[in-house]
C-alpha cells in the first residue's frame, strides 16, 4: 500500500487531514512556542522577551493557531495581575513526544546532512 495516491492531485492534499497539522508543525514559530509553554505556563510578555525575533504580531498568530488545533490553552487571570497565561495541553505534549525525537535525529545527523549539502553543492558549480 502507498502512503500518497500517484499522481498526488491537489484535491488529495486539500483531503489529507495531516497536511495542515504537518504545516503547523513544520512553520518557523510552532514548535518552539509549544516547547516553552510545555515547560510551564507563560504569561503573553514573558513569551514575547523569550523568543528573540519574534514579532508580537507573529506571536499572537501562533498563539491563536495552536490554541486553535488545540495544542495550547490560554487562561484569562483576572485581578491585580490581570493578563492572560498560556499552557500546552496534553494533545500538545503528545505532538512533542514525535517532534523531539525527530529534532534530536536532526542533531544528530547534522554532519553528515552538512557533507551531503556541500558535496551536492560542490557538485552543481
Amino acid at each position: 500500500m502507498s502512503l500518497v495516491p500517484v499522481p498526488v492531485t491537489a484535491a488529495d492534499r486539500a483531503a489529507c487531514s495531516a497536511a495542515d497539522l504537518l504545516s503547523r508543525v513544520g512553520d518557523k514559530w510552532s514548535v518552539l512556542v509549544l516547547a516553552l509553554v510545555a515547560e510551564r505556563p507563560y504569561g503573553f510578555n514573558e513569551l514575547d522577551r523569550a523568543v528573540h525575533e519574534l514579532s508580537r504580531r507573529i506571536l499572537t498568530r501562533t498563539l491563536r493557531a495552536l490554541e486553535r488545533d488545540g495544542l495550547v490553552s490560554r487562561e484569562v487571570r483576572p485581578g491585580r495581575a490581570a493578563g492572560v497565561e498560556y499552557a500546552a495541553t496534553a494533545l500538545g505534549r503528545s505532538l512533542l513526544e514525535l517532534v523531539v525525537p525527530l529534532g534530536l535525529w536532526a542533531v544528530r545527523h547534522q554532519d553528515v546532512i552538512a557533507a551531503a549539502r556541500s558535496s551536492f553543492d560542490a557538485a552543481r558549480r
